[in-house]
């Protein structure tokens, strides 16, 4: 499975961003979908995850409210959708697919957060 990110780039504080994730080499809609993201120094933490059908969706704390995770199993793909944006945010942003024992990683996109 394959799995490209897109979206990221430098924005200004209260800003957004929309990160999509096109997913290829496996059947999508049967994996959960995850949003991760590394700061500099940092673990890995996880950001936001969707159910294979989308109904159900969860986030860090640090970010509920102003992202927001959707699919379209008809296009593979999932999004990310960030809203008041904070410096706190910068990371590298990681798409993540998910299923029994099986997991697949994207190369990750770059988000930076900076007046």
């Amino acid at each position: 499975g394959q799995l490209v990110e897109s979206g990221g780039g430098l924005v200004q504080p209260g800003g957004s961003l929309r990160l999509s994730c096109a997913a290829s080499g496996f059947t999508f809609r049967t994996y959960a979908m995850n949003w991760y993201r590394q700061a500099p120094g940092k673990g890995r933490e996880l950001v936001a995850g969707i159910s294979s059908t989308g109904i159900s969706t969860n986030y860090a704390d640090s970010v509920k409210g102003r992202f927001t995770i959707s699919r379209d199993n008809a296009r593979n793909t999932v999004y990310l959708q960030m809203n008041s944006l904070k410096p706190e945010d910068t990371a590298v942003y990681y798409c993540n697919a998910r299923f029994s024992f099986v997991d697949y990683w994207g190369q990750g996109t770059q988000v930076t957060v900076s007046s």
